[in-house]
């Protein structure tokens, strides 16, 4: 009996499965925090929900999880609108976008110094899909100043998206605020 002859194959499987577990914990350790930043009590009537607390620290990033055709994040809601909980106006095109526009911001690292501005993402989520097209980045750097409206700084897997993109992803309303979804850069 020859105790060696499926090693070669056995040998090369463990290897196999060494490779594959390696490459998740690298994708997990490509994108590690950035920094804290202590958050300020806003002036008053500044901030109207999810605002800084005074004291309280806050972790900051400048890079996101790697983009795939399946990048795994989570739906935010937020208004574009001129005089919207969005603030100013969206930093790809210096304009307000109707809330019936699908329209989204994307964190800091997958906004990617606006190399994403005015191209289109396609976002699935609760069994549907819609394209929807890059208007402002959602900083995950900064926060809790008077240019981020004194809120805290976005975590890095964020689509922060019109309530159109809601809509077309068959949402009921009162669902609408967060929601696990996965995304890719469209064709």
């Amino acid at each position: 009996m020859n105790i060696f002859k499926g090693f070669p194959t056995i040998f090369l499987f463990i290897c196999f499965v060494l490779i594959i577990a390696d490459c998740f914990m690298v994708e997990a350790d490509t994108c590690k925090p950035s920094g804290k930043l202590r958050g300020k009590k806003p002036p008053p009537g500044q901030c109207d929900s999810n605002c800084c607390e005074d004291g309280k620290f806050y972790t900051t990033y400048k890079c996101s999880p790697p983009v795939s055709s399946h990048t795994k994040g989570k739906l935010t809601i937020n208004s574009f609108a001129a005089g919207g909980e969005g603030g100013g106006p969206s930093e790809c095109d210096n304009r307000y976008h109707s809330d019936d526009e699908p329209v989204v911001a994307l964190s800091t690292g997958w906004f990617n110094n606006k190399k994403r501005c005015s191209k289109y993402i396609t976002i699935h989520g609760n069994g549907k899909s819609v394209k929807a097209r890059v208007v402002d980045e959602c900083d995950s750097a900064k926060g809790c100043d008077s240019e981020h409206g004194y809120e805290p700084p976005c975590p890095n897997n964020i689509v922060d998206a019109s309530k159109a993109v809601w809509k077309a992803l068959g949402v009921p309303e009162n669902d609408w605020g967060l929601m696990n979804i996965y995304w890719s850069d469209a064709n």
